[in-house]
């Protein structure tokens, strides 16, 4: 019996101490590793509840409470919450190396071929040779120049087509948001195949419902992205098809393309176009980089989804402001009328000293950033910043346009005022953190002058061709819809209607 009581005696107090040690283990391993500050969250579902139809602006009022550093969990998925100039510093200079993965996303794994892409490809040795092929080949100051010609003739066509429906009814208000998207995809064409010819001026809309579906795709709830768990479920009642869909579709357009791209006569053209560059490189047998019809198709891909939307969302919103802003408009009409005095087209040539038009680019980039989060990071391996332990594999939302809205960097946040920007150093290349609409550090955009040129170029003809005024149902500047809707990329929730009065 006393045999009995001493081993139950010492299993209890075996047990006791065990339970002590742990507790003190883990108030010294809590003590030592300190999370960055979140806020409350659901079991299972995490914070997702929290995230409402526009998910930029619900982290940027959480951040306010929470900070700029801040830890979500996103269903299953620890979310680093980016938000402010500071910390975007930290995580994309001081800890860039390792904030340059990228997490997994079915989507993308499904539409660009197992990532064979540049943008969404995970961090490694594939990623620096398409990342190589993007800076040196596709989008360098050399190459970017080269598409001159093609950018002003697009550029004209947009003008051709806006007086021509303006002539055929001259009051009524046109579809801008509908021309400034067929301008783009058509321009991203001529840049990807070389010249239009008159068949392939049709091609609009299967691109566009390609590029549109994608974009709802990308930006869309996925289950297994959330809960990696349940990716067993998600094959199970097949909620990937719909992606599986529109990856074949892709895929026989991008084929199609190819095929028709080895088989036409180029005629007169001098400039190769990003087909012909990414072709050529493919069968260059001294080319350290091996690129399939796959790698090719989903570079190609990138090109559509990416610059389709930098391109048309940034001029639809910088008309919407204009409009609205009308000592704005008048501002940069006489800037860019006093120097194309007569020109009734703006070439590239007069652009150099067009420097309000050029604020005007910037403050729309603010307000407006195309995307509002940059494309998601992932990190390689822990790391500290500011005290706060930051997990490997963390995912990273950097939200660029709640840095837009900061009001410790920016005078009066809220309000479309290019003048901020005149005479300022501050620029997009991605070495000045508080402002990053293309990103910055190892993932920057490398397109960033490719689509800058053209938003340039077009905004500068569009009002200098045309004096533009509100419908008739409108009275006033600020009747215009500015909501912003849900989605990847951030488009006005409603199309911008204006009416045109040429002035050539």
């Amino acid at each position: 019996m006393a045999y009995e009581f001493l081993s139950s005696s010492s299993f209890l107090i075996t047990l006791l101490l065990l339970i002590v040690l742990l507790k003190s283990i883990k108030l010294v391993f809590s003590k030592r590793v300190r999370l960055p500050p979140s806020p409350w969250k659901l079991p299972l579902l995490g914070n997702l509840h929290q995230l409402g139809s526009l998910p930029h602006q619900s982290l940027h009022k959480l951040a306010q409470k929470h900070g700029p550093l801040m830890l979500i969990n996103l269903g299953q998925v620890p979310t680093l919450v980016v938000s402010s100039s500071e910390m975007s510093r930290e995580t994309m200079k001081t800890h860039d190396f390792n904030f340059s993965g990228r997490p997994h996303i079915k989507a993308a794994d499904i539409l660009l071929y197992g990532n064979l892409d540049m943008s969404l490809a995970p961090y490694g040795d594939h990623w620096r040779k398409m990342r190589k092929i993007s800076v040196t080949n596709l989008f360098s100051a050399r190459r970017v120049q080269s598409f001159r010609a093609g950018r002003e003739d697009q550029v004209a066509h947009l003008m051709d087509k806006i007086i021509s429906q303006a002539s055929s009814s001259p009051s009524e208000a046109l579809n801008i948001s509908h021309l400034l998207r067929c301008f783009t995809i058509d321009m991203l064409y001529t840049a990807i195949m070389g010249k239009l010819s008159s068949e392939e001026e049709g091609r609009y809309e299967t691109f566009r419902e390609l590029i549109e579906e994608t974009i709802v795709l990308l930006g869309g709830f996925c289950l297994e992205d959330y809960f990696p768990s349940m990716e067993w479920l998600a094959s199970l009642l097949g909620l990937n098809e719909r992606t599986k869909r529109t990856s074949r579709k892709w895929d026989a357009a991008l084929s199609k393309l190819i095929q028709e791209h080895l088989t036409r006569d180029k005629g007169n053209l001098k400039v190769d176009s990003f087909l012909d560059i990414l072709l050529s490189l493919q069968k260059d047998p001294n080319s350290d980089i091996t690129l399939t019809d796959d790698h090719v198709k989903a570079l190609l891909m990138d090109m559509f989804v990416a610059g389709t939307d930098t391109t048309n969302i940034s001029l639809e919103w910088a008309m919407a402001e204009l409009i609205r802003n009308p000592q704005v408009m008048k501002k940069l009409q006489n800037e860019v009328r006093g120097i194309a005095t007569g020109k009734s087209m703006v070439t590239e040539d007069d652009l150099s000293e067009m420097h309000y038009l050029k604020a005007v680019i910037k403050e729309t980039l603010r307000l407006h950033p195309p995307a509002p989060f940059l494309l998601p990071r992932e990190t390689i391996e822990s790391c500290e910043i500011e005290g706060y332990h930051i997990p490997a594999k963390t995912k990273v939302m950097i939200n660029s346009w709640s840095m837009g809205r900061d009001p410790k960097v920016w005078d009066n946040p809220e309000e479309f005022q290019p003048e901020r920007f005149v005479n300022s150093p501050i620029d997009f290349n991605g070495l000045d953190y508080e402002y990053i609409p293309f990103g910055a550090g190892r993932r920057v955009c490398p397109g960033i002058q490719f689509a800058v040129s053209t938003l340039h170029l077009a905004l500068a003809n569009l009002v200098n061709r045309f004096d533009w005024k509100l419908p008739d149902y409108m009275k006033d500047e600020k009747e215009v819809d500015m909501t912003e809707t849900p989605g990847a990329t951030m488009r006005m929730k409603t199309k911008l209607y204006l009416v045109p009065k040429p002035r050539f």
